[in-house]
């Protein structure tokens, strides 16, 4: 398998706060990997380091053998990464459509197909009768589908989603694990930071589980769903 990401000994700080702990992992391309863990345990820490929003004071961290360590953010979404933040931060003033193409840039070297807005469309069809609505009147499961939409128009080869069913009803869940399986189908890469297991089993081919910022457990999700001592110990199952 070719290796799309990788984290060696990755130590984060805030301020005097040691928040990651040597934390290691690695995304193979085509995969969806999931980093698991307990509010706080460190996993949007992981995300936002990967993306210079939060410095790495120790350890590399390497995207198609590239060294990120040291970019700017904008320089890593150039290489082909897009970031969902938690936090959604879609334009409220500006309508669906405008989100979107607010968002448009071209493909980074590996990325599928380039998105348009039709195709945003078609992934997430319920955006289509909201083409004309302003951000700022959308659901939270709708904001979920747009934000999620908008980084795909800067056409990623890997996307990195930080809890994206967080806070949604149960059918916006179903909805937007069928979206991610089709993404992944696609070739997208995608290493999603996540609390709840049963949405992860569904679209994930290995695990990471994280506490306290060091890495407790990492396997297929096989092997996750057979340790019962590691979902009882860290993700309270």
């Amino acid at each position: 398998m070719t290796t799309r990401l990788e984290l060696h000994g990755v130590h984060t700080h805030y301020e005097t706060s040691h928040i990651l702990f040597d934390v290691s992992l690695e995304v193979n391309k085509g995969e969806s990997v999931c980093l698991l863990g307990r509010n706080g345990a460190g996993k949007t820490t992981t995300l936002k380091t990967i993306m210079a929003l939060a410095q790495a004071s120790a350890g590399r961290i390497t995207f198609n053998g590239v060294e990120l360590v040291g970019k700017a953010p904008y320089e890593i979404a150039r290489l082909g990464i897009g970031y969902v933040p938690d936090e959604r931060l879609i334009f409220p003033d500006l309508t669906v459509r405008e989100n979107l193409e607010i968002a448009i840039k071209p493909g980074a070297p590996g990325a599928p197909a380039e998105w348009t807005v039709e195709r945003i469309y078609e992934l997430f069809p319920v955006l289509v009768r909201l083409d004309a609505r302003l951000g700022g009147y959308l659901s939270g499961g709708e904001q979920q589908m747009l934000t999620m939409g908008r980084t795909l128009m800067g056409n990623p080869s890997l996307l990195l989603l930080d809890e994206p069913v967080e806070g949604v009803a149960p059918v916006v869940v179903q909805e937007l694990t069928r979206q991610i399986k089709a993404l992944k189908a696609m070739g997208l890469t995608i290493l999603f930071a996540e609390q709840n297991i049963h949405f992860a089993t569904q679209i994930s081919d290995r695990a990471y589980v994280i506490e306290k910022g060091h890495i407790r457990f990492q396997g297929t999700m096989a092997e996750l769903a057979a340790n019962e001592e590691v979902k009882q110990k860290y993700l309270m199952i």
